[in-house]
């Protein structure tokens, strides 16, 4: 243990984030760099060292985090960064995107703020990347056989390196033009600078894990020719196809998903383009939906200079408190004020989109929206309530709705889908195909990040068994868990 009284002579503390006048000006991270050092060996000596530790269930991949918070207390990075990589093969990710379910589910949380284990893992792993302690760990022999890897986002990433290190040849195959998924093109410079993944990269390249960019499997390859070139395939090509919203005046001009804002954005930054084609600069920008995506958009809107940013959500706005509903140690849909909030903008809740208002040119100018209520279950419009507000660039971030069927790949390899429209797999993360693996969004729908690594390296596992009969691989989860999140 820590600190056993850490609990009671500290309270909790986060890291600072800049101040807003001066992160809108740039597409840096919004924390003040170096600001978690200094409180963090304070903030693992919260940790009680629970007889049960509850955050590790409340965690996907299952992470150690009592033995890493008492490393980081007593300022051992090398042991606390080995302890970390023993269940999470991207710290970094994690540490700066999850919205960590282990701290909602920690004991200390029942009566006090949990402890911040978040900043405790992100300060770890960026300690350890300062003093060398990450390096390339290639496998001892190699085993003969081939994987491709379709998809390069976590969950992708993930199993890609544990096969790897299982001595596997592993291929990683990705539509884009560069390597990281929605790590790369989903997520803003702000929340997570990219120099993290092009590491990450380095780190797996070494160890010898092959990279194609620009090859879409299912329309560049067909998935038939790749299962015949390959001795087994693990799709992690997540869940794409965005939610629309079919209402009179979609058609117009400056209405787009988010996963078309976001990218163009991000392609600036990686030098790709001068100015993004899509941007809010002094634009009335209307968000819909209230997720982490939709902060993206406000975040991303606000420093591309809009005149106003609004975000709507059709549900009513959370509590700040735990509802009944929600116990401990489950993860409770709670208010949350992210950074992109902080830096301007209107919330709106229980309201939803009836149709858009365009100009003679067609393009947008107004939403009309009504304010909604639930009766019975039921979500009912309230009469009396309609007004416009001004639009000129609108996206749409109200989720996905599954993996990808446009481009041949379900089809070509014959692929059988569940209930909700996901690739059906079973409790090794094989499909109906031989040899056909599936992990993260494309099998288990829209998710966290953390899930999205935690199927990697358990598909992973039933890959390599399926390969060699037996595997040293630990698979953190099955596909029908869901831990003590929501």
């Amino acid at each position: 243990m820590a600190d056993p009284k850490g609990f009671l002579n500290h309270q909790r503390e986060i890291a600072t984030t800049r101040p807003v006048e001066e992160r809108v000006k740039d597409w840096n991270e919004v924390y003040r760099p170096g600001s978690l050092l200094p409180i963090i060996t304070k903030q693992a000596s919260r940790c009680m060292d629970c007889g049960i530790p509850f955050c590790h269930n409340g965690c996907p991949l299952g992470n150690l985090i009592p033995e890493w918070n008492d490393y980081a207390y007593r300022e051992d990075w090398t042991e606390a960064s080995e302890r970390l990589h023993a269940t999470n093969n991207f710290p970094e990710f994690t540490g700066r995107l999850c919205p960590a379910p282990c701290e909602a589910a920690c004991v200390l949380g029942i009566n006090q703020q949990p402890v911040t284990i978040k900043n405790v893992e992100v300060s770890i792993i960026d300690k350890a990347w300062d003093n060398g302690d990450v390096t390339p760990q290639p496998p001892e022999r190699l085993s003969g056989k081939t994987v491709a890897v379709i998809g390069s986002g976590p969950a992708g990433l993930a199993a890609a390196q544990q096969l790897t290190r299982a001595g596997h040849t592993v291929a990683v195959y990705e539509r884009a033009d560069r390597i990281g998924g929605l790590l790369r093109y989903g997520i803003p410079e702000f929340k997570m600078e990219k120099r993290h993944i092009n590491r990450r990269i380095e780190q797996m390249r070494a160890e010898g894990t092959k990279f194609r960019t620009e090859v879409e499997i299912g329309r560049d390859i067909d998935a038939k020719k790749l299962r015949k070139r390959y001795d087994a395939v693990v799709i992690a090509a997540g869940a794409t196809t965005s939610r629309d919203l079919p209402v009179p005046g979609r058609e117009l001009n400056g209405i787009h998903f988010a996963m078309e804002y976001l990218p163009l954005a991000n392609k600036v930054q990686e030098g790709d383009l001068t100015v993004t084609p899509i941007t809010a600069e002094g634009k009335h920008v209307v968000v819909i939906g209230g997720g982490d995506t939709g902060a993206d958009c406000v975040g991303t809107a606000h420093r591309q200079g809009a005149a106003s940013v609004t975000q709507l959500e059709i549900m009513p706005k959370p509590g700040e408190e735990r509802s009944a509903g929600q116990p401990w140690p489950t993860f409770p849909m709670l208010y949350k004020v992210t950074s992109a909030h902080e830096e301007g903008g209107e919330r709106v809740y229980s309201v939803s989109t009836t149709h858009f208002e365009g100009d003679e040119d067609g393009n947008v100018q107004f939403l009309h929206l009504i304010e909604v209520e639930f009766k019975d279950g039921k979500l009912e419009q309230k009469p009396g309530t309609e007004r416009k507000i001004p639009a000129q660039l609108v996206t749409l971030a109200m989720g996905f709705t599954g993996t990808d069927q446009d481009n041949g790949l379900v089809e070509q390899f014959g692929l059988e889908l569940d209930a909700r429209g996901n690739i059906a797999r079973d409790a090794d993360f094989a499909t109906n195909v031989p040899g056909v693996y599936v992990a993260g969004d494309a099998g288990r729908g829209q998710s966290l990040i953390v899930w999205a690594i935690a199927e990697g390296r358990s598909a992973a596992r039933g890959v390599d068994r399926f390969l060699t009969g037996v595997s040293a691989l630990p698979a953190p989860i099955k596909p029908t868990d869901r831990a003590l999140t929501v």
